[in-house]
C-alpha cells in the first residue's frame, strides 16, 4: 500500500500518514489529530461492532432467522419523531450520487438536482490519490471554489447549486495509509473525520450544514455509534449538537428489522431512511448464503415489485413518515445512449415506471446516477408533491409488514439462466477491472455499475454453485461450468473493447479476484477486501 512514512512535523505523534502530493493541505496537524482522537474514542467499539456481525452470521448459517428485536418494543410502539429537516433538506424530490472526482462533482451540483450525494464509498475505488483527491474537491465545493480547466474547457459552478452530502465508507473498511498507533484506521471515520474538520464550520457558515449518508449499517448499533461521533465531533470544534444529518441507506436485510430503532438512535441528527437496493439485494444473497431457501434468480428478475423488496420499501416509506422523517426511493442506474434510441426509449419508459411507484407510495424524493434522468424522476414527484417539499405528512397506516413479508425471498419467480449467468460474469470482471483501476463508477452496458452490483453479480454466481443451481437449460452451475463462463466472457469483453483498452485494464488481477470471491468455498464478505490489497 506503499510508503506510511511520517513525513514532516505535521503529522502528530503516533500517526502514521501515506505521502501524497496533496497530503499537507487535507492532512494538516489540527486535521489529523482530529481524525487520530476519533479514531482513538470509537475504533475499538467499531471492531467489536464487526465482532457481533460474525456472530450473526455464525446464528443465521445456523439456521436461525432475523425478526424484529423484543428488547427494542418500546421504541417502536412509543411516540417520538425525528428532528425537523433544516431548510435545504426540505425538498430531496431529486438527488444525483456519484464519485468524487472534480469534474463530476461539478456536473452533479450544476445538474438541477436537489440534492447530490459525494460518494467515498461504492462508486469510488479507494487509491490513496483518489482518497486524498476527493477530500480537496469536498473542502473547495464547501467553499463554492469549484472549478476545472481540462480539454480546452473550463467548468465552475452555477450560482444554484444542489445540496452536498457525503456518503463516507462503510464501517467494515480500513484505511491502510493512515495509521493511528500501529493499527490502520477506520476509512468511515478517516472519510467523515476530514471532511468535517474542514468543512462543517463553512457549510454552517453559508446557510447549509455537514450532511451525511451512512451505508451499510446492519443495526441501531451501529446507528448509536454514528450518533456518538457526530455528537464527539461537534462538541471536539465548538459546533451545534443536531447540526449533523444523516440519511441511514437500508441496503442490509438486517437494518430492515431495525428501522425505527435506527432513526431512534439518531433522531437528533436524523435526515430519514434511502431505500439502497442494490446493496439489499446483495445482502440477502450473502446474509442467507448457505440457505437453500434463500437462493436468488436472475438478478434482472429481482425487481423492486417483487414480494420481498416490495415488503422493505413499504416499511420503510410508513416507518420514516410515523417519525416525521424523509423515505429516499432507490437508485435508477440506466445510461442514455443518444446512439441506441430504441434502447433508451424502452429504458426511460422503466425509469418513469419506478419513480412513478416511488412517488405515488409515499417516497419523498428518489436517487439517479445520470443528469439525464433528473427530468423523469422529478416529473413524476412533481406529479404527486405538487407545490409541497415532501410528503412526510402522508402517514401510509395502511401498511402491514412481518418478519415473514421481509424474507419471503421464495416468492420472487423469475428464473437462472445461461444469459443471467454470462451477466454477472461478465460485469463482475468488467467492474473489478476498472475498481483496479482507480474508476468505481463504470458505465457498462448502459448502467452505471458500482461495487453493489458487482456484489450482486458475485453473490448470485457464488449462492449457485453451493447450491447446484440448475440453469433454465438443464444444466448444473458448478466450478467448472463457471470457469469456462469467465474464458468466455473475457474473450467478449477483449472484443467489445478492442485490444489497446482491454489490455490497458487489469483483466488477470480482475479474474483472479472474481474466482476469489465467486468461486471460495467460504462466503468472502466483501470483494472489496480481498480487491484492496492490490490498489496503489
Amino acid at each position: 500500500m506503499g510508503d506510511r512514512s511520517a513525513g514532516d512535523r505535521s503529522i502528530p505523534d503516533g500517526v502514521q500518514v501515506s505521502d501524497h502530493p496533496r497530503r499537507e493541505d487535507v492532512f494538516t496537524a489540527e486535521a489529523t489529530e482530529f481524525v487520530a482522537d476519533l479514531v482513538r474514542a470509537f475504533g475499538s467499539r467499531r471492531d467489536s461492532l464487526l465482532e457481533d456481525r460474525r456472530n450473526r452470521q455464525e446464528a443465521l448459517d445456523a439456521g436461525q432467522l432475523p425478526d424484529f428485536l423484543p428488547e427494542t418494543a418500546a421504541v417502536r410502539s412509543g411516540e417520538w419523531s425525528v428532528a425537523a429537516p433544516p431548510k435545504d433538506l426540505l425538498d430531496r424530490r431529486v438527488e444525483i450520487t456519484g464519485p468524487t472526482g472534480r469534474k463530476m462533482m461539478i456536473n452533479a451540483l450544476n445538474s438541477g438536482a436537489k440534492v447530490f450525494m459525494a460518494d467515498l464509498e461504492d462508486s469510488t475505488s479507494p487509491t490513496w490519490d483518489n482518497v486524498v483527491e476527493g477530500q480537496v474537491n469536498l473542502h473547495d465545493a464547501a467553499r463554492r471554489d469549484l472549478n476545472l480547466r481540462t480539454g480546452g474547457k473550463e467548468y465552475s459552478l452555477n450560482d444554484e447549486t444542489a445540496t452536498l452530502m457525503v456518503r463516507p465508507r462503510g464501517w467494515h473498511l480500513d484505511e491502510d495509509h493512515v495509521v493511528v498507533d500501529g493499527r490502520a484506521a477506520p476509512a468511515s471515520l478517516v472519510d467523515f473525520g476530514l471532511a468535517f474538520f474542514h468543512n462543517a464550520r463553512e457549510a454552517l457558515d453559508r446557510g447549509t450544514g455537514p450532511y451525511f449518508y451512512l451505508p451499510k449499517l446492519e443495526g441501531h448499533l451501529e446507528a448509536r455509534l454514528w450518533n456518538d461521533v457526530f455528537c464527539h465531533a461537534q462538541d471536539a470544534l465548538g459546533i451545534p449538537r443536531g447540526s449533523v444529518r444523516a440519511t441511514v441507506l437500508i441496503e442490509t436485510i438486517m437494518a430492515a428489522f431495525e428501522m425505527d430503532e435506527i432513526l431512534y438512535e439518531l433522531r437528533e441528527h436524523s435526515a430519514g431512511l434511502n431505500a439502497g437496493r442494490w446493496d439489499y439485494i446483495f445482502s440477502v444473497a450473502k446474509k442467507f448464503s448457505n440457505s437453500p431457501g434463500y437462493v436468488l434468480p436472475d438478478r434482472a428478475d429481482v425487481t423492486m415489485t417483487v414480494p420481498f423488496m416490495r415488503a422493505y420499501t413499504e416499511l420503510m416509506v410508513s416507518t420514516c413518515h410515523r417519525r416525521g422523517a424523509h423515505a429516499i426511493g432507490g437508485m435508477a442506474a440506466f445510461i442514455p445512449n443518444r446512439r441506441d434510441p430504441e434502447v433508451t426509449a424502452v429504458a426511460l419508459s422503466q425509469v418513469t415506471a419506478d419513480k412513478r411507484r416511488e412517488a405515488n407510495d409515499g417516497c419523498d424524493g428518489t436517487w439517479v446516477a445520470h443528469p439525464d434522468l433528473i427530468a423523469v424522476a422529478r416529473a413524476e414527484f412533481d406529479a404527486v408533491l405538487g407545490e409541497g417539499s415532501n410528503q412526510v405528512d402522508r402517514q401510509r397506516s395502511d401498511v402491514s409488514v412481518t418478519a415473514d413479508d421481509l424474507l419471503s425471498v421464495d416468492q420472487t419467480g423469475g428464473a437462472i439462466t445461461a444469459g443471467g449467468l454470462d451477466t454477472n460474469v461478465y460485469v463482475g470482471l468488467r467492474y473489478l477491472a476498472s475498481w483496479l483501476a482507480g474508476t468505481g463508477a463504470a458505465a457498462i452496458n448502459n448502467l452505471m455499475e458500482d461495487a453493489a452490483t458487482a456484489e450482486i453479480s458475485r453473490a448470485q454466481v457464488w449462492q449457485w454453485i453451493r447450491h447446484g443451481s440448475l440453469l433454465s437449460d438443464g444444466r448444473t452451475i458448478t466450478p467448472d461450468l463457471v470457469r469456462g463462463v469467465i474464458d468466455t466472457q473475457m474473450a467478449v469483453i477483449a472484443e467489445d473493447l478492442g485490444p489497446e483498452a482491454f489490455t490497458d485494464l487489469p483483466f488477470d488481477s480482475a479474474r483472479e479476484v472474481f474466482e476469489q470471491v465467486a468461486l471460495a468455498d467460504e462466503f468472502i464478505e466483501f470483494l472489496t477486501l480481498p480487491a484492496y490489497e492490490l490498489l496503489d
